[in-house]
């Protein structure tokens, strides 16, 4: 058997997640037709990080085996040709050792974050940017967001739909950059509970509206999803990269 290891591109906005499901296309499903077509296998992808709808990726990883060996290039390209006209493109095709698992042997998991800050409608970034009407307190967010850092519990942090038994996890880096009406918040860890980032976003965006009072400290501490804000939109979350 031959291990591959793709990273693949995507816009998120048609798709039910990354994950194979009975009520519409997802991107799993997608690249497994595709394959499919490519090497007349059927062939099961994992991939890194199980992007809910509505969720870009500019580096989700994924891998499979395949009994029979075809160049990287053709992979790649090959896949692309069988994925159009849908908003997903293979960037990078290779072969890894046969324990490399994209999922299982991801050391961090990269995410983005995209606002835009202003009053009028978005047009261009509509679907791949949350537009935030009010006036944010870009200072105040900076601010609370490295209280973020380290091991918590961030049972506050996580959906009603979360299976994680576990709810305690460590955060590498967040960092918040400002340019004009545009905010990218960058969150890292090994591993993330379902909506985790997206609540920590949206709190941070009540935090820095004035519809919240305590501090981040307070809300980790509480353990209390009720506590926290609101689910910031899918439509601004990015898979960025991920380690190995």
């Amino acid at each position: 058997m031959h291990n591959y290891k793709i990273v693949i591109e995507y816009d998120g906005t048609n798709f039910v997640g990354w994950q194979q499901q009975e009520n519409g296309q997802s991107i799993q499903s997608a690249l497994q037709e595709a394959l499919i077509k490519l090497s007349n296998e059927k062939v099961t992808i994992f991939g890194a990080g199980r992007t809910d709808a509505g969720v870009h990726a500019y580096g989700q990883v994924a891998s499979f085996t395949l009994s029979k060996k075809i160049e990287t290039d053709v992979i790649r390209d090959g896949l692309n040709q069988h994925l159009r006209p849908q908003p997903i493109a293979i960037q990078k095709a290779e072969l890894v050792e046969d324990d490399f698992h994209a999922r299982f042997s991801a050391k961090k998991r990269w995410y983005e974050y995209k606002i835009i800050n202003r009053r009028p409608p978005l047009t261009i970034d509509v679907n791949r940017a949350w537009c935030v009407y009010k006036n944010l307190d870009i200072e105040k967010m900076k601010s609370e967001s490295f209280s973020f850092l380290g091991k918590h519990d961030l049972n506050a942090f996580r959906s009603a739909h979360c299976q994680s038994k576990n709810s305690i996890k460590t955060i590498d880096s967040v960092s918040i950059d400002n340019k004009d009406e545009q905010i990218i918040i960058e969150i890292s860890a090994k591993s993330f509970l379902h909506s985790q980032v997206r609540i920590m976003v949206g709190t941070l965006v009540d935090i820095a509206k004035g519809n919240i009072n305590k501090t981040i400290i307070d809300i980790i501490n509480s353990k209390n999803r009720e506590v926290a804000g609101q689910t910031a939109p899918a439509n601004g979350l990015y898979l960025k990269k991920i380690d190995y």
